[in-house]
């Protein structure tokens, strides 16, 4: 099998064992193949961990999960300077949690802004400080943050410049009525006997997916259709009195390379070395929908993120 092929085979191994949410699992690899980050929302018990624990066990690489509570330091997340008498340096650097390759961050509204702005910096920068000292993540790494959207109460909502290093806001909505069925016969059959495990792909098939991705084409005509949706998010009056009214701030330019990336992530799984207007359009509402940040005309109307992208769709021609 080609490159292609074996993450398609990935992704559909990951399906297996999560019925019903194709398009989170799709979401997911999206997020990892961009080299990027990814924040699922979702009511409790919609498959959030069990998809990442899926994507662990279906690829040779860690996992930590960190369980965010408003007691949480900064340090239970990054790691911290252990004194060592017997040692020469005398302290030594133990690595926390996020030392791994996929990071579950579980309820990530639930911490305090200290540990999102520690949280933060490994996923910004693939590192962490810590006693003055930088200390490297890995190669691959990837932070999948889950936040469920009903239950506010003492919590720390993520701050704008917190949420945009996301490459994409996916929301998990319940299964259909076939689904459900699926997954009472599948968690019974998982309590009687545990299925055969198949070997793990090795995660170099995720950077040889990358650097395929890479030379995916993105033509004059893509470039400004991507430039021409966000810059609708910036100035809507100059697209849309409705428009207008309802967006308060856009997306900044990390919306734009998240949108490119991800773009061609699609046409890249469509088996496509070209980017289409249908790739990007497909792609927006997870890009953007974390990204705008809507007015309280918006709220009074009954309009949320997705709903405000929707007539952004159809108010931006198709270069």
């Amino acid at each position: 099998m080609n490159t292609r092929e074996q993450v398609l085979e990935l992704q559909q191994r990951i399906g297996e064992s999560i019925i019903g949410q194709e398009d989170v699992i799709s979401k997911i690899l999206t997020g990892l193949l961009t080299d990027g980050n990814i924040l699922l929302e979702g009511l409790p018990g919609l498959a959030k961990t069990r998809a990442v624990k899926a994507l662990a066990s279906n690829l040779d690489c860690k996992l930590s999960r960190i369980q965010f509570t408003p007691d949480l330091l900064p340090s239970d997340v990054t790691g911290t300077e252990v004194y060592q008498p017997q040692s020469e340096e005398k302290f030594i650097f133990q690595q926390g949690p996020i030392f791994s390759n996929l990071v579950l961050a579980d309820e990530i509204n639930r911490a305090p802004a200290k540990v999102q702005s520690a949280l933060l910096e490994a996923m910004e920068e693939r590192q962490v400080s810590v006693a003055g000292k930088t200390h490297k993540m890995e190669p691959l790494f990837m932070v999948l943050a889950t936040q469920n959207p009903i239950e506010q109460e003492g919590t720390y909502p993520l701050p704008e410049a917190q949420l945009d290093r996301f490459v994409m806001k996916v929301e998990i909505t319940y299964p259909d009525h076939d689904s459900e069925i699926k997954i009472i016969r599948l968690v019974r059959e998982e309590s009687k006997a545990k299925p055969e495990t198949k070997p793990a792909f090795p995660q170099s098939l995720i950077f040889d997916a990358r650097k395929e991705i890479n030379e995916v084409k993105v033509n004059d005509a893509a470039e400004k259709y991507i430039a021409d949706i966000i810059s609708a998010t910036r100035y809507p009056g100059q697209f849309s009195k409705e428009l207008e009214k309802w967006i308060s701030y856009g997306a900044s330019p990390r919306g734009s390379i998240s949108l490119d990336k991800c773009s061609r992530v699609a046409a890249w799984l469509a088996g496509r070395d070209y980017v289409t207007a249908d790739d990007i359009r497909a792609s927006v509402h997870d890009v953007l929908r974390h990204r705008l940040i809507l007015s309280y005309e918006a709220n009074v109307a009954g309009m949320n993120a997705d709903k405000v992208i929707d007539e952004l769709l159809k108010t931006v021609a198709v270069a």
